[in-house]
Order: C-alpha cells, then structure tokens, then sequence
C-alpha cells in the first residue's frame, strides 16, 4: 500500500555523536513499513557499508546510493574537481528525485561534512531546501551543520559524545560502525 506526506519537514541530525547516520535510516525503515518511499544520496561514504546489504531487502520502499571519496580529508587537500562535480551532479538528483512525486522522504547522509570539506556549499543545500515540495520530508545529516541550515529546520537534533570505545583505540566494527 502506497501512502503519502499530508505535511513534510525537514530534521537535522548533526552533532560529534555517534547515530546520525543510523537514526536516518531507522526513519526510513520506519517509513517504509507504513508505505512510504524514501531516497538516500550518502555523500563521501563510497565504501560498502552494511546498511546497503540491509537495505536491499526493502529495494521497494528504500533507495540508497552512494557518492564522492572522502580520501582527499585524510590527506589534507581540497577535494578534487571530480569529487565536487559529483557531489553536485548528486545533488540535482536528489532534487529530481523530490520533486518527481515518486519519493516521500529525502536522505541528504554526511551533507554537512560536504560542506564543511568543501564538496557543497551551504548556499546550494539551502535552495535545495527551499525547493522541497510540501508533502516531502527532507533529512539532514552529519556534523558541522551550517547555523544557517539549523535556522531553516524544524527538527534539529544533536548527536553530543559524552564517552565512546574509539577514545580506547577501538575501531570501526563491521555491522556496528560500518
């Protein structure tokens, strides 16, 4: 059964916790079980996460893909001009996608880190915003949200680290992190 947004607003999830990611996705496989079709765009996530094997299960209701490398931040450059006309391309996709009507819920995973590392600009998510149709949900996430997107959201919530097991030199487990 096919069910749509009378009302759809936009959430933040931002903050240095751990979660975002995954609160995102739970919304999606919560909207899912109700009927609803969300698209996932990750940005700077070109790895095979877990939730893409999960996710297939519900391929109905969920799409997920994946784009931009992140390496460029490990190396302490600017992003390359292939990575930034990914991002974009990605970008107006998404929008395509949230204006068609085919989709309830739209998933922007790590588009603040984007745009703290100069893949995006806070400028162009911002249109994106002010483009979304009434009926469509729009999720944010990552750290570093820009105040000037916080402003424009009805639903903001911060992942704050109080401790966590990385600190101990634990590092990302496969089907917990990753």
């Amino acid at each position: 059964m096919s069910r749509k947004l009378e009302k759809g607003f936009i959430q933040l999830y931002t903050g240095n916790g751990k979660g975002k990611t995954t609160a995102a996705i739970g919304q999606a496989v919560r909207a899912a079980g109700y009927g609803l079709k969300t698209y996932i765009v990750q940005f700077m996530k070109e790895y095979p996460y877990n939730e893409l094997n999960s996710l297939k299960n519900l391929s109905d209701w969920i799409t997920i893909e994946q784009v931009c490398k992140d390496d460029f931040v490990f190396r302490k450059e600017k992003p390359p001009q292939e990575e930034i006309d990914k991002a974009d391309n990605a970008l107006i996709k998404a929008k395509d996608k949230m204006c068609s009507g085919s989709y309830d819920i739209i998933i922007l995973d790590e588009v603040f880190v984007s745009i703290y590392f100069g893949l995006l600009k806070t400028d162009t998510i911002l249109e994106f915003i002010n483009g979304k149709p009434e009926n469509a949900e729009l999720i944010l996430t990552g750290r570093y949200a820009p105040q000037e997107i916080i402003d424009q959201a009805d639903l903001v919530t911060e992942m704050k680290e109080i401790k966590h097991y990385y600190t101990k030199g634990v590092l990302a487990r496969r089907g917990i992190e990753s």
